[in-house]
């Protein structure tokens, strides 16, 4: 018999920026900014965002899992979700986005999106079963402002 690894969900911190990144550099094919995904400016999004940023922990504290959540007031936005490919289909992901969007809708907020590489499979898979839906009818657009910016996937 499989025997199921318990873990808890809480909203993320900063004093959980520097595990939360090295989280992030294990995961395949994910894109790392240089700028925005750095430990300033992650801290900066968690500040601005306290309560709806989540990490997904073992019982020893290990995090295994994260969702940075924010809102503009009318619309929300996650980014970098993301569970540890060791912890995966154990029903982590699924509590997270749940854990993120109830504390979404206490700030009345209405909706939430994400963006989704079409390269990423797993990812893929994982929104549609979760009920999100897939746009078709609009496009995506972005300016870069700053050329340092760089995204690097994992490999």
């Amino acid at each position: 018999m499989k025997s199921e690894t318990l873990y808890y969900v809480r909203p993320m911190t900063t004093d959980d920026i520097t595990n939360v990144r090295a989280l992030w550099m294990t995961i395949k094919g994910f894109g790392i900014r240089t700028i925005d995904d750095s430990e300033e400016f992650v801290e900066r999004f968690i500040r601005r965002n306290p309560k709806t940023s989540i990490v997904a922990c073992l019982p020893d504290g290990t995090i295994v899992g994260s969702i940075l959540c924010g809102s503009d007031g009318r619309n929300a936005c996650f980014y970098h979700v993301c569970v540890s490919s060791d912890f995966r289909r154990r029903g982590i992901g699924r509590a997270m986005v749940q854990y993120a969007m109830d504390a979404l809708k206490r700030e009345h907020i209405n909706k939430v999106t994400l963006i989704a590489f079409k390269g990423n499979e797993v990812g893929n898979l994982f929104w549609n079963a979760e009920g999100f839906i897939e746009r078709g009818d609009i496009n995506y657009y972005e300016m870069p402002l700053n050329d340092d910016n760089i995204t690097h996937f994992n490999e």
